[in-house]
């Protein structure tokens, strides 16, 4: 495990995989092939659980799985890097990775060997609204397990080594993200569509924020934002669920509130108009791609219906999207709708990437296949195909007990039943109106005059380029990303 994972690595590998949510997205990234019947009677079986609030509001939902001797956990701690101070963007991420770095008696080295001396794994980390701490244990090794969950959340030691080394791989881990333009893209959009928005901050901050963390906001980051009233922490496996309340009450009950009270952030508003963001890379041979606007929040009451049209649109490898760009015309091998859903509204977009010298052939190619949407919506054997795809392939999320944990945290974060996930394939299957899902589509999806477009690439060769599109600003990728978007300068075509 490297001391410093990229930013796409903590979104997905560390929290969003786990969730409801983006198990939806592996859907998109599994086979094509429906079931062959009875789609609508798919339900995925959730392990009877039992809930529990500790006196000091921490959340608590155990889930007995006897199949394995394992226990899987994740626990959040509601905030994330939308607590970073204005010019110290990434230090809830460094704090998180810091819970690891010493703890109680034990340092950091001796934390690693207890875990790799039982075959465990844990894990500490911050995206964009959680913290989090996620592990998987043999349920042997419980009291090792519960020791580490206690001591890493209520007794950090913030060694100053530690933190002047992951600091500076921290930094070394962002300007490496640079050579690769599709780590990037979506913090560069994010920051230039959301302007002073906090869902504008890059969860890892950059090389500019990050140099001038100190350990001082790191501890003040802790005071501020750890304690049992933002916990929520979810545990699947062999164990009675009654003694395990039990004992975590022992272990955390009389941890204290945090410092202070966790951020409220107002929606975002949709951006009329077209504008455009170059970020030049000179020695790209590629341009990577990102348009969107606006879109829903988790909890959008359309979001059974927002998946089937997400999913038919450029959620999977026969996708509107993905026939046009790739199938048909060849022009890159991926292209993908991404929808970002929180708290608040998230952006939904069309990502792609293709030869700096096909840019133009293959932005015009995902308007128009944008346009055909809106135009046309999706048509019958489409809707038929992708309920029967998704529906088919959505259990599968939801095998492991570190699955299983993952969703039971994200649905009570967000004040979700249960049936969001056992109910699902069944709610997917009873989409069949087509022409019922028009209104969804205007409104989520972003109308053609009124687009963000952010390119990663040479920019001699784009400017004219992309010009067509809408007023250009144009940054360099050498700019610490923050700065960058934020001063980035009208392009001159030339």
């Amino acid at each position: 495990m490297t001391p410093r994972p990229c930013r796409a690595t903590i979104a997905m590998a560390a929290i969003l995989a786990i969730t409801p949510t983006s198990a939806r997205a592996a859907i998109a990234a599994a086979s094509d092939t429906p079931p062959a019947s009875g789609a609508a009677s798919l339900k995925v079986q959730f392990p009877p659980s039992r809930e529990a609030v500790l006196p000091n509001g921490a959340r608590i939902i155990l889930a007995e799985k006897h199949d394995v001797p394992m226990i899987a956990f994740t626990g959040y701690i509601v905030g994330g890097s939308l607590t970073d101070p204005p010019g110290k963007e990434g230090v809830a991420s460094i704090t998180a990775e810091m819970l690891r770095k010493g703890a109680g008696r034990r340092s950091a080295g001796e934390i690693a060997a207890a875990t790799d001396g039982v075959g465990a794994d844990l894990s500490t980390g911050s995206g964009l609204e959680v913290s989090y701490i996620a592990g998987n244990f043999m349920a042997r090794d419980d009291k090792l397990m519960l020791d580490l969950i206690r001591s890493l959340l209520r007794e950090p030691t913030f060694p100053d080594s530690e933190f002047t080394k992951l600091k500076s791989q921290t930094i070394e881990a962002l300007r490496a993200d640079k050579d690769d333009p599709s780590s990037m893209l979506s913090a560069y959009a994010a920051a230039f569509f959301y302007g002073s928005h906090p869902y504008g901050r890059p969860a890892d901050g950059d090389e500019q924020t990050v140099a001038g963390i100190t350990r001082e906001d790191v501890l003040a980051s802790y005071r501020a934002n750890y304690g049992g009233d933002r916990l929520v922490l979810a545990m699947v496996g062999d164990f009675d669920a009654k003694a395990m309340e039990s004992r975590l009450r022992s272990a955390l009950g009389d941890w204290g509130k945090a410092g202070a009270a966790p951020p409220r952030i107002e929606p975002a508003s949709k951006r009329t108009g077209r504008r455009v963001l170059l970020i030049d890379k000179p020695d790209a041979t590629q341009s990577y791609f990102w348009i969107g606007n606006l879109g829903v929040k988790v909890t959008d009451p359309d979001r059974v219906s927002i998946d089937v049209v997400n999913t038919a649109f450029g959620g999977r490898f026969t996708s509107m999207l993905n026939t046009a760009l790739r199938i048909k015309s060849g022009l890159t091998y991926g292209a993908r709708s991404r929808l970002s859903r929180l708290q608040q509204p998230g952006t939904a977009a069309i990502v792609s990437y293709t030869k700096t010298e096909s840019t133009e052939k293959a932005i015009d190619l995902a308007l128009e296949t944008l346009a055909r949407l809106h135009s046309a919506g999706i048509d019958d054997t489409t809707l038929r195909s992708a309920t029967r795809y998704i529906a088919g392939q959505y259990p599968t999320a939801y095998e492991r007990s570190g699955q299983v944990a993952g969703a039971l945290v994200e649905l009570a974060t967000h004040d979700l039943p249960l049936t969001e996930v056992t109910e699902y394939p069944a709610r997917i299957s009873a989409v069949q109106n087509a022409a019922a899902l028009r209104p969804v589509i205007d409104r989520v999806y972003p109308q053609d005059k009124n687009l963000t477009i952010v390119v990663v690439g040479p920019a001699a060769s784009l400017r004219k380029v992309l010009a067509k599109y809408g007023p250009v600003v144009e940054t360099s990728i050498e700019q610490p990303l923050l700065a960058g978007t934020r001063t980035a300068r009208p392009s001159t075509a030339r």
